[in-house]
């Protein structure tokens, strides 16, 4: 008997379509408890959305949580030998604060993680899936990359003031230049006078200009990346990392998603936990964003792993009015 997908209601039609999707690019399907030990939370409660969690007590006496977050599961039991790299997708439960109730909730979340030995081609074959993932759920969508790479070549030296730097960082997050201009003014404040162009003075405000105009550099590839290559003229760490970037969006060349990546730096994420290129996906309609990811090296070394990682959830709860293109 051939099964009728028209009794399937939109959210269920989307997840078997990514799926499919996930599936035909050679990513295997991952199942996993619906609750981890409280301790994995616990450690590395920055890199969750909300630290709220709801836990319990198990038999022997542990203290367990019912999983907020499946990364970091994923993460803890999927070893890989050195060379090997493992591609997975999921259609899992979390249970986290939600932000229109502000209570608990179960919430479907479905995605990729690509671990083990990644390199650029497999950042390129995320970003590819990211926005696939997108149209296949409507026409009308955006995917914003950046690179916190190439972003820190510009934040670099300009305060080793941790909670400084974190206010700049929710400007850059805000596009606040006003807000942005205040704080490395206050910053220039506390450089000693030696006067001249080539004073330490004069050198912090060439690099607080450089950033302020990364911040106001975003828009299609073609547009952004000629502007975007005379800024990291002359900074070898930017230099490198705008090969990267060049690099990963070169797969959107010639393809129906090229219209709808933009690169924008106030794509930012914690660099407790990500590194390197970063992204997030919108649709029309929908006033936040649907998808983020990114790679999370600096994840997988606070948890002991010697390996790259790079991968994205798509958050179906905020999908409930969102109906499936027609082909």
């Amino acid at each position: 008997m051939k099964f009728d997908y028209s009794i399937l209601d939109d959210t269920e039609r989307i997840i078997f379509a990514l799926r499919a999707l996930y599936d035909a690019r050679g990513y295997r399907r991952y199942k996993m408890s619906k609750f981890e030990e409280y301790d994995l939370y616990a450690r590395h409660k920055d890199f969750l959305v909300s630290d709220a969690v709801i836990t319990f007590t198990d038999t022997n006496g542990k203290l367990m949580a019912l999983k907020p977050d499946v990364t970091l599961s994923i993460v803890k039991n999927n070893p890989t030998a050195p060379g090997e790299t493992r591609k997975l997708f999921y259609n899992e439960n979390v249970y986290r604060v939600s932000k229109g109730t502000n209570s608990f909730k179960e919430i479907m979340q479905t995605g990729l993680e690509c671990i083990g030995n990644v390199d650029t081609a497999c950042i390129s074959e995320v970003l590819l899936l990211a926005a696939e993932s997108l149209r296949t759920v409507s026409r009308n969508y955006a995917l914003e990359i950046s690179d916190l790479s190439l972003l820190s070549a510009f934040t670099d030296g300009l305060t080793d003031d941790q909670k400084v730097m974190g206010q700049m960082m929710k400007c850059v997050q805000e596009k606040n230049l006003h807000g942005l201009t205040e704080l490395l003014g206050r910053c220039e404040e506390t450089l000693p006078e030696k006067g001249g162009d080539t004073s330490e003075r004069g050198r912090y405000r060439e690099r607080a200009e450089a950033l302020k105009k990364l911040l106001q550099i975003y828009g299609c590839p073609e547009k952004v990346l000629p502007p975007l290559t005379k800024l990291c003229a002359g900074n070898p760490a930017a230099e490198q990392a705008l090969g990267n970037l060049v690099e990963a969006v070169s797969v959107f060349d010639g393809t129906p998603m090229e219209a709808s990546v933009q690169i924008d730096f106030s794509c930012a994420a914690d660099m407790n936990y990500y590194n390197g290129i970063v992204f997030r996906g919108f649709l029309d309609g929908v006033p936040e964003s649907v998808l983020s990811g990114g790679q999370y090296d600096v994840l997988m070394r606070k948890m002991g792993r010697q390996a790259g990682a790079v991968g994205f959830a798509v958050y179906l709860d905020l999908l409930e009015r969102i109906t499936l293109p027609e082909d």
